[in-house]
């Protein structure tokens, strides 16, 4: 399998905040999501805000807390970059299956298995 960031000046975007926008959209709470991976919620907001900072627009929308709790939501491009960035991940992932035989012959199976 192929691992995959993107770079704008620095590293931008890549699986750590995929897993990181798709935990928000299923829970609807960066506490909640960054809970589940092992992240603290200070560390998930300096992540989202260094990428929404290279990339030039909000990944999140947030509410505060109250009577209902806070949350967050994505946003229209965040769904648009997390959707892209998967389909771009499949096509490279599936072309690097097809190749590795091609550079590695003998060499098995290029997950290692």
């Amino acid at each position: 399998m192929v691992r995959i960031q993107l770079y704008t000046d620095d590293k931008c975007f890549g699986p750590g905040i995929a897993q990181l926008l798709e935990l928000v959209a299923e829970r609807k709470s960066l506490r909640a999501a960054a809970q589940s991976m092992g992240m603290a919620y200070s560390k998930a907001w300096t992540v989202v805000r260094r990428c929404e900072e290279s990339l030039g627009y909000p990944l999140l929308l947030s509410s505060t807390g109250g009577r209902h709790g806070g949350g967050a939501e994505l946003t229209d491009e965040a769904r648009a970059m997390l959707a892209g960035y998967r389909a771009y991940c499949r096509a490279l992932n599936e072309a690097a299956e097809r190749l590795f035989p091609d550079y590695f012959p003998g060499s098995g199976n290029p997950d290692g298995q």
